[in-house]
């Protein structure tokens, strides 16, 4: 089984509704997303995925958020913007975008450094 995975990120602000400390201010990050696609075999090329065209589909994605308020973006309108709501969001826009062999394996957001999160459906 092959695993390819690549790093982008955004910046944007956002708080979270009912958290009761001081990240229900308005505040900001410089979100790393990493995403993981597995096969289990190489394409003629000798490719398991395109890093390319990972790239392109997660920059697609990302976009949207890049330089927002995330509580002003669907679903974030009315969902908490929260890694973990970040994360599977991401994964539910990359998910259909692969093809047959090909799978999402899960997405990272981290939120500093030091504070990131794992979606995977398993």
């Amino acid at each position: 089984m092959y695993q390819v995975s690549v790093e982008a990120h955004f910046d944007a602000a956002h708080y979270l509704r009912g958290y009761g400390g001081k990240c229900e201010a308005l505040h900001g990050h410089r979100f790393k997303v990493v995403v993981t696609l597995k096969a289990g075999k190489l394409n003629q090329t000798g490719l398991a995925y395109d890093f390319v065209e990972l790239k392109h589909h997660l920059g697609e994605v990302l976009a949207r958020f890049d330089h927002t308020c995330l509580n002003e973006v669907p679903p974030f309108d009315r969902l908490n913007p929260s890694s973990e709501n970040i994360a599977a969001t991401i994964y539910g826009e990359l998910k259909g975008r692969f093809p047959d062999g090909v799978t999402l394996s899960s997405v990272e957001v981290w939120e500093s450094p030091q504070s990131g999160v794992t979606y995977s459906p398993d």
